[in-house]
């Protein structure tokens, strides 16, 4: 598969590619700490590699909860790595608004779960002709995705991708139904979010919980679905993240998986 991402580095072998990187950005200091990890394990692997991170983080339990460091200064910490490192980098837009801003800094554009009916939202991305991963609803269908995607598309944008990554299971709780991976893939290639598939969300702390040591078994069935990419956040102390901190992969874990991953994936081909 060709992706049409900017900077991307495709390799000789079918491999699956990776979007991973922090849940938000929180300081260039870990910013590139991560980036340099994974830029190095996947180059190792052969793995075609994205840099994600949140310039800010919108949909928040808790009104005390960190939103980010600035959306300029973030934005900027972004493009400094994309131009540094010569990889393309991916956020999160929340409004419509965002759409032109964000797309002066960064790569690709992502629609966030909560966010992939909103009409308006979605038409913005597709307008600044930047590629666009669109995560499927925690309360949709993989069915339904087709028309967030027809959005995108009669907006003059072919450069699509869907993210799964859960169905809302009960009050707390996300359930990954494999079966959605072929579905949509017969809109566009799919991506699987290992990480946020584990979420535990509508805690009555407000804070989200997660079951991180089931990243590894979530991600291998995907590759064996036959996902076309696979998404992970990630950090050097993941106790200490600002965001997400409870489903997240520790950094150091990150290449004995891709390792992994990469085995089955070559056992497919």
């Amino acid at each position: 598969m060709k992706l049409p991402f900017p900077k991307i580095k495709i390799f000789s072998t079918p491999n699956f590619f990776l979007v991973a990187g922090p849940c938000a950005i929180e300081s260039e200091e870990i910013s590139f700490e991560i980036a340099e990890t994974l830029i190095s394990i996947t180059e190792k692997l052969n793995i075609p590699f994205i840099y994600k991170g949140s310039f800010k983080k919108a949909n928040r339990s808790r009104l005390d909860s960190f939103t980010g460091i600035g959306d300029l200064k973030a934005l900027n910490i972004l493009k400094k790595i994309s131009d540094n490192f010569h990889i393309p980098v991916i956020t999160d837009i929340h409004e419509p608004t965002d759409a032109a801003m964000a797309a002066e800094y960064v790569d690709v554009l992502q629609i966030p779960a909560f966010l992939a009916r909103q009409t308006d939202l979605l038409v913005a991305a597709a307008k600044t002709k930047l590629p666009v991963c669109i995560k499927k609803g925690q309360f949709m269908s993989p069915e339904s995705m087709k028309f967030a995607i027809e959005k995108c598309q009669e907006s003059g944008n072919d450069s699509l991708f869907l993210v799964e990554r859960g169905t809302f299971f009960g009050y707390q709780d996300l359930v990954v139904d494999f079966r959605s991976i072929p579905t949509m893939q017969k809109f566009a290639p799919v991506i699987l979010d290992i990480t946020h598939s584990l979420q535990q969300p509508n805690q009555v702390s407000g804070v989200t919980g997660g079951l991180p040591e089931m990243i590894s078994c979530i991600a291998k069935a995907g590759i064996a679905a036959g996902v076309d990419g696979i998404f992970l956040e990630t950090h050097p102390n993941p106790s200490e993240a600002k965001s997400d901190s409870a489903n997240m992969l520790p950094l150091a874990q990150v290449e004995e998986l891709l390792i992994k991953l990469t085995e089955i994936r070559k056992a497919l081909t």
